[in-house]
């Protein structure tokens, strides 16, 4: 079994066919999926989704491309909302310097460390975005471990391997998305190779960023297992212990979600 530990099953690409993503993804042996926040004023959405299909977890959290449409969302509303029984995590929230019209940095920092405080109170891990922002985050993170620990993932690892050696020196796990499948990727299997397997998770970031063999198209759960393959290939592992490693993690990691995919505590 595999879980998709960062998918956005509340995007338009998945409003038409919604079961029948569910069902390609529980072909592929994917029984879990986590849909992710980007706007805490969607949190009934994805409540929503959660209750109706018991393969689907999610989190709460404002996402850095929207830090500039949520500047104020106190603490104290995220924490509230994660007492939904299937709201096992918090985010994605973080740091994203790719676009020109981005947010201010101060904006994004200031949403940031609301979310990181709301891990901390809460216990339930965050799921940080970083783009283009390395030397920002490691000093956000660095800095925020030293008021309190809180527990993490750095999703859809693209960082240089100075931060994934930050966010394991802080007990962070890294969570790896079909980018490590592409050609050309050569840099991040080998920051994959040096990740402590323990802190491994993987995840499809649907509908974005497809893996080989299905770059270009629409991604979905279901392509969760292709970047699981890749993944065992480049760590020397058989398909099935690694997809054994990875699951046991997000539910070490999740612990608000139970591992046959029901309904959480």
């Amino acid at each position: 079994m595999l879980v998709d530990s960062h998918c956005h099953l509340d995007f338009p690409n998945f409003a038409e066919d919604l079961p029948g993503v569910i069902a390609r993804a529980e072909a592929a042996g994917v029984t879990g999926m986590l849909t992710i926040s980007t706007r805490v004023a969607k949190a009934r959405v994805y409540e929503a989704l959660s209750e109706a299909h018991p393969q689907i977890w999610h989190t709460v959290g404002t996402h850095p491309n929207g830090a500039g449409d949520e500047p104020d969302v106190p603490t104290e509303e995220i924490v509230a909302l994660t007492r939904h029984p299937r709201c096992i995590g918090i985010g994605e929230a973080g740091l994203d310097y790719h676009y020109e019209d981005a947010a201010p940095e101060a904006v994004q920092e200031r949403v940031f460390r609301r979310h990181i405080a709301a891990s901390r109170e809460t216990g339930l891990p965050l799921v940080i975005h970083a783009r283009d922002a390395d030397e920002h985050m490691e000093s956000v993170l660095v800095d925020e471990m030293k008021r309190g620990t809180f527990r993490a993932v750095l999703h859809c690892f693209s960082s240089g391997r100075r931060l994934a050696e930050v966010g394991v020196e802080l007990g962070l796990s890294i969570s790896f998305s079909g980018i490590v499948t592409f050609r050309r990727s050569h840099a991040l299997r080998d920051i994959a190779l040096a990740v402590p397997q323990d802190r491994i998770l993987v995840e499809t970031d649907a509908p974005f960023l497809a893996p080989e063999p299905h770059r270009g198209r629409s991604n979905e759960p279901a392509y969760t297992a292709d970047t699981a393959r890749s993944l065992a290939q480049t760590l020397e592992m058989d398909f099935e212990s690694f997809a054994a490693l990875t699951t046991a993690n997000f539910h070490r990691l999740f612990d608000k979600a139970t591992p046959s995919g029901g309904k959480g505590a």
